[in-house]
């Protein structure tokens, strides 16, 4: 299969499962979001099959340094450039400019364990086509 559906299948992946992740936990979404965890699952499923025997825990390490550098990413563009107002984690301790915070990036550490499963099986799929 050529990289480029790959990457196109995987993207929509994960933009789908993060939106689902969302709704079921927020009530609703946004479409910059869904891009964001697009973004975020291509990332790291072409980090984790190039490194298939790296620890459990460092690939969660990446996952979470990943997730929060482009969730920040997005916040200045969506939050604070363009006023959108998609979240505000201003009320969370350890947060910065209310774009991120450090208990979503400890979420992120953790959430990044099915998201290595997501990708081992999607790498194992893509390799038998």
């Amino acid at each position: 299969m050529p990289r480029a559906v790959e990457n196109f299948i995987v993207f929509l992946f994960g933009g789908v499962i993060y939106s689902l992740i969302e709704v079921t936990f927020r009530g609703f979404t946004h479409w910059s979001m869904t891009l964001t965890g697009g973004l975020c699952l291509l990332i790291m499923f072409r980090r984790f099959t190039s490194k298939p025997h790296e620890p459990l825990v460092m690939k969660c390490l990446f996952g979470a340094i990943t997730i929060t550098v482009l969730e920040f990413i997005a916040g200045c563009i969506v939050n604070l450039w363009l006023g959108w107002g998609v979240w505000d984690y201003s009320g969370m301790m350890f947060n910065l400019f209310g774009q991120i915070c450090l208990p979503f990036s400890v979420l992120w550490f953790f959430l990044s364990v099915p998201a290595v499963l997501i990708c081992n099986y999607l790498g194992r799929r893509f390799s038998e086509m």
